[in-house]
């Protein structure tokens, strides 16, 4: 399972989450996480886009904090530009909302499955491939069927 293209919407909810209060990167890494069930994206991921927004105006340091960790918050062209792309922002809300009620319907354990299949994928027995071939047709069957139609597959 694909995990959903966060980065479009990544910049619009830092400035989200900023424009409820100011705070330091691993602070936001961690809200991104509770608030939205993004996995924690990584200090890679948000550093250079705390750097994109500050370059573009849209937030700015205030001072440091704990451990001289910089402090970001919000400019006012970054309220408007919030403003601006309200839709957007709804639709990354949206998604990422969708996201975490998947992962924790079993979306998460069905990735892990599909990723250890992969991982291990050279050294399956025929045996096993037939087994998990069947086991995954039957499993696609029963979901669309619930989806597409309602009600329980029994």
């Amino acid at each position: 399972m694909e995990r959903p293209k966060f980065k479009g919407h990544l910049k619009l909810l830092v400035l989200h989450l900023l424009s409820k209060e100011p705070m330091h990167g691993y602070a936001i890494m961690k809200e991104l996480e509770e608030r939205f069930g993004i996995p924690a994206p990584s200090a890679g991921v948000i550093y250079p886009i705390l750097f994109s927004l500050k370059r573009a105006g849209l937030i700015e340091t205030v001072g440091t904090g704990q451990r001289e960790k910089k402090i970001y918050k919000i400019t006012e062209n970054g309220i408007e530009y919030l403003k601006e792309h309200e839709e957007e922002l709804r639709e990354a809300i949206k998604l990422a909302r969708i996201y975490r009620e998947f992962s924790e319907m079993g979306g998460k354990e069905l990735r892990e499955a599909f990723k250890l299949i992969f991982d291990n994928f050279d050294n399956l027995t025929e045996k096993q491939k037939e087994e998990l071939s069947k086991i995954i047709r039957e499993f696609a069957k029963r979901i669309k069927f619930i989806v597409e139609f309602g009600g329980s597959y029994e």
